[in-house]
């Protein structure tokens, strides 16, 4: 009995039409028909004291980047089974003060090539020169730091989470399109604050903002949630913030300690940008545009919270992975490897545009968002920002000025 029967009451064209259409269902389905492959990606996380919350609907969050992985494996396993592929994610979390290696041992001895590393950048760089990190291929899913794309670069991380880099200059570029050109620049006490104040200062001399004021933040606010906390903020906040006109307030304050206190309580009635109120970030629960909502959706049914940066690039790292098995039909990790950083993938992230890895130093190009607290306001590159490659080639590091040498 043939496997397919054709209505012979079709005229020739539509039967011919109807026999490829099932020859190509036959060629997409074939490989499932034997025993299924499974791939098993390895996830590196470590324990983290999650910060106070500032307000009452702040959520406390302690599984952040690991349930985007969960989702990524989730969405791999509903695209793989027409393939006869099936994936599985192995957790390690390390504890306070311990180091990755024995982790990375611990994934090479069962054969993992693939491993979302969500990790600080120092235990990056000793998870990818570990002994046996050398034949995997490591995502950062976490550390925005330059040097990891920089002169600490390393040819076997991909790196899914944006750079500080690539959040400067998405914000620079929406500001400067609004003509907010002259920024008071207002820096936390702590390394990575420093950091973001570095690429808030680059990203205003490369696209024409002018910085007209760049002081630390030395004030030392009471909790706001306090009887009195309030008072405080009130009357010290307007004399921190008395300074020359500006259009904009750019508050580099990754630590999370008074940037969210800033809004409403300046002594100029102007608005408050960076780490803060009008914030760049790789992702955001206000996202809904570009099919963003069944994402949203099924990852809160999933982890009964919204999504987060760190979840985002998570999910990135096991779909790109996901995306290669799928458009080679291999779970095979050298050809996905090199299928990764050719300039054949391209990987849908609910941006608008498809996302791909820059071959000088690992970075995933993507869109950066321009959040509210409750509403998406913009995403960059944003219109006139040209590049000789890709528009999204205008955030972070370009290829000129990149010091990677792998």
């Amino acid at each position: 009995m043939p496997i397919f029967d054709v209505p012979l009451g079709l005229p020739a064209l539509g039967r011919m039409r109807l026999a490829l259409t099932f020859l190509v269902l036959l060629a997409l389905v074939a490989p499932g028909l034997g025993e299924p492959q499974t791939m098993v990606i390895g996830y590196l996380g470590e324990q983290r004291k999650p910060p106070l919350p500032l307000g009452p609907l702040d959520e406390v969050v302690t599984d952040d980047g690991l349930q985007g992985a969960r989702l990524g494996i989730a969405d791999n396993a509903s695209t793989g089974r027409f393939l006869g592929q099936q994936f599985r994610l192995q957790e390690i979390t390390l504890k306070p003060g311990e180091m990755p290696a024995e982790a990375v041992k611990e994934f090479a001895a069962a054969g993992i090539s693939f491993l979302i590393a969500d990790l600080d950048a120092a235990r990056l760089l000793q998870a990818s020169d570990a002994p046996g990190a050398e034949r995997m291929t490591l995502f950062n899913s976490r550390a925005p730091d330059e040097r990891l794309r920089q002169e600490d670069c390393r040819k076997n991380v991909l790196h899914t989470i944006p750079s500080r880099a690539m959040l400067a200059d998405g914000l620079a570029q929406y500001l400067v399109w609004k003509r907010w050109q002259h920024w008071f620049l207002l820096v936390g006490a702590h390394p990575e604050d420093r950091a973001m104040a570095v690429a808030f200062r680059r990203a205003a001399t490369r696209f024409g903002a002018k910085i007209t004021i760049d002081q630390p933040w030395t004030f030392r606010p009471a909790n706001g949630r306090a009887d009195t906390g309030h008072v405080t903020l009130q009357t010290e906040i307007p004399a921190a913030t008395q300074v020359s006109d500006y259009d904009v307030l750019v508050v580099a304050d990754e630590a999370d300690e008074f940037g969210a206190y800033l809004e409403g309580r300046t002594a100029f009635p102007r608005p408050v940008a960076g780490t803060q109120g009008l914030v760049a970030t790789g992702w955001s629960a206000v996202n809904e545009e570009w099919g963003a909502t069944q994402l949203q959706d099924r990852f809160h049914k999933q982890a009964g919270r919204w999504m987060l940066p760190s979840d985002y690039a998570a999910w990135l790292a096991v779909r790109s992975i996901g995306e290669a098995a799928t458009r080679l039909h291999s779970l095979d990790p050298i050809a996905i490897g090199k299928y990764l950083r050719s300039n054949d993938f391209l990987l849908a992230g609910f941006k608008g545009q498809g996302l791909s890895f820059r071959p000088w130093n690992g970075q995933m190009r993507q869109p950066v968002l321009i959040a509210g607290p409750r509403l998406l306001v913009s995403n960059s590159p944003q219109p006139g920002f040209l590049h000789q490659r890709t528009p999204l080639d205008t955030l972070g590091i370009d290829l000129e000025e990149s010091t990677c040498k792998f």
